[in-house]
C-alpha cells in the first residue's frame, strides 16, 4: 500500500528532474546563510554552478561540528519569528545541535512519516503506540504527526514506565509499536516477567529506529513480540525520523528522494562511491525552509541501491546501517564495530539480546570486555539462582565459547563477562552499547 503512490513510484528521470529543480531552490536558500555563502565562495561555487545533479559533488560538505560552531541559530535560513518549532540533540559532547522548522517543514515531515508508517503496513484507523521520547528529541513528535496525518489513532506513551507501557499495549490493543529496537526488547522482557505471551497482544508491525540494529536483533524482536519488525531512519539535522523507511519486503530502506538527496562517500577521502559500495551516508535536503542542509555528513555507514523495489517504489534504498564511524574502535590495529560483536552474541541461544562493550586502557594497550547476560531459561535450568558466578563450570564453558567465536569473527582477542539476567541497565531510549573508560 502507498500513501502517495504518484510520488513514491515516479520514474527515475521524472524524479531526478524534480530533484534538480528543488536542489536549485535549496542552494539558493542556503546561500542566504552566511556560513554556507562563505563555504560556497571558498569552494568557488554558487547556486548557478549547479547544472546537473552530478554537479553537487563540487559543493562543500557540512559537518556536525559546523552545527555546534554556529550554535544556536547560525545556520537558520529563516528568523525564529517565522518558526513553529525547535528541536535539539542531547548535547552530551558539548553544545547541542539545534534545528528549526517552519509550518511547511512540519507539514513535509508529517508527509514523509505518513508514507513511512504505511510503508511498514500501517493503515488509517490503526492504533499506533509511540514509545519514542517526546520533547527536544525528534523521535516521538515526528512519528506522532505522521500517524495523525495518515489517520491513525496515536497512543503518545513516550518512553519509560515499561510496566505501564505493557498494560496500555494489552488494554488498547495497538496494532503498531514505534520505539527504539533496544526499548522493544525491554518491553519484551517486561511482558515475559508479567507472564504474557505475544498472543495476549494485538501487535502486527513495529517501526524501530534511532540506533543501528542487526538482523539478529530483528529476529529476536519478531519472535518475542509477535510482530513484523521494520527499520526507520532519520536524524534531526536532516529532518527527524522518516528520512527513509523499510517496506515489508525488507530489502533496504526507501529514501524519500523528493525531499532528501542521498550520496555515499569514502569516509576518509570524501570521494563518491558507486552503487552498492559501503561508505558514509551524506544528505542534502530538498524542501527544508528553516534549516537547509547541503551535503551533510551523517557519520552513518551503509550502501545505496537504485533498482526498483518489488513493492513498486522507485526511490533509492539504503542498506541497514553497518554502524557509525564514531562507534568504531580499534583493537590492536583491527577495526571493530559493535554490530559485529552483536551478531556473534546473538548466535548463542543461552544469551539474552542485551550487552555492553567496555573499553579500558590500563597501560598502553586497549582492553575490550564484552558484558552480556544469560537468558532466564539458561539461568534457571542450568545454573540456579544462587550459583551465578564466572567460576561456575557452565559459565566458564559459555564464556570460552563466546571468546573463541569473537576471535574467529573479528581476528582479535576480546574479554567476555557473562552475567545474570537484567544485570545490564535497560534502555528507555537509545541503548548505551559502548562504554569508553579510556583516558582522553
Amino acid at each position: 500500500m502507498f500513501w502517495n503512490e504518484a510520488v513514491e513510484t515516479l520514474d527515475r528521470p521524472e524524479l531526478q528532474k524534480l530533484q534538480l529543480q528543488r536542489l536549485h531552490e535549496t542552494l539558493e536558500r542556503a546561500y542566504t546563510v552566511s556560513f554556507h555563502k562563505e563555504q560556497f565562495d571558498q569552494a568557488g561555487v554558487t547556486p548557478a554552478s549547479l547544472k546537473s545533479l552530478d554537479d553537487l559533488t563540487r559543493f562543500p560538505f557540512t559537518k556536525k561540528s559546523h552545527l555546534r560552531d554556529n550554535y544556536p541559530f547560525g545556520l537558520f535560513a529563516e528568523p525564529t519569528s517565522k518558526l513553529v518549532r525547535l528541536h535539539a540533540s542531547s548535547g552530551t559532547r558539548g553544545k547541542p545541535t539545534v534545528v528549526g522548522y517552519t509550518r511547511q517543514d512540519i507539514d513535509n515531515w508529517a508527509e514523509v512519516c505518513a508514507r513511512s508508517i504505511m510503508c511498514a503496513g500501517g493503515q488509517p484507523g490503526d492504533m499506533l503506540h509511540i514509545a519514542y521520547g517526546y520533547g527536544l528529541f525528534t523521535g516521538g513528535l515526528g512519528i506522532h504527526y505522521g500517524a495523525e496525518k495518515l489517520g491513525a489513532c496515536v497512543v503518545p506513551a513516550s518512553g519509560g514506565n515499561t510496566p505501564r507501557q505493557v498494560m496500555l499495549l494489552q488494554d488498547f490493543k495497538a496494532v503498531g509499536l514505534a520505539c527504539t529496537p533496544s526499548y522493544a526488547l525491554n518491553i519484551a522482557d517486561q511482558m515475559r516477567e508479567l507472564k504474557f505471551t505475544p498472543q495476549d497482544f494485538n501487535l502486527k508491525y513495529g517501526i524501530f529506529g534511532a540506533e543501528p540494529w542487526t538482523e539478529e536483533i530483528r529476529a529476536k524482536i519478531e519472535q518475542e513480540l509477535g510482530l513484523r519488525a521494520l527499520d526507520i531512519y532519520g536524524l534531526s539535522e536532516v529532518m527527524g525520523p522518516g528520512v527513509s523507511m523499510e517496506c515489508e519486503q525488507k530489502q533496504g530502506l526507501h529514501v524519500w528522494e523528493d525531499h532528501f538527496l542521498p550520496e555515499i562517500v569514502d569516509p576518509n577521502s570524501g570521494e563518491p562511491l558507486a552503487e552498492g559500495e559501503t561508505g558514509e551516508l551524506v544528505f542534502t535536503s530538498l524542501t527544508k525552509e528553516a534549516f537547509p542542509v547541503v551535503r551533510y555528513r551523517t557519520g552513518d555507514l551503509c550502501a545505496l541501491y537504485y533498482e526498483k523495489c518489488p513493492c513498486g517504489r522507485t526511490h533509492a534504498r539504503m542498506s541497514k546501517l553497518k554502524g557509525r564511524i564514531d562507534d568504531m574502535f580499534i583493537v590492536r590495529g583491527v577495526n571493530v564495530f559493535p554490530s559485529e560483536i552483536e551478531r556473534v552474541l546473538l548466535d548463542f541461544e543461552e544469551l539474552a539480546p542485551h550487552y555492553q562493550i567496555i573499553l579500558n586502557r590500563p597501560e598502553h594497550l586497549d582492553v575490550v570486555t564484552v558484558l552480556t547476560e544469560v537468558n532466564y531459561n539458561f539461568y534457571a535450568k542450568t545454573i540456579g539462582f544462587a550459583l551465578m558466578d564466572n567460576n561456575h563450570p557452565s559459565i566458564r564453558d559459555l564464556s570460552s565459547k563466546i571468546r573463541l567465536k569473537l576471535n574467529q569473527a573479528l581476528g582479535v582477542s576480546i574479554e567476555v563477562q557473562v552475567t545474570a539476567p537484567r544485570t545490564i541497565a535497560r534502555s528507555e531510549g537509545k541503548a548505551v552499547r559502548v562504554v569508553d573508560n579510556r583516558p582522553r
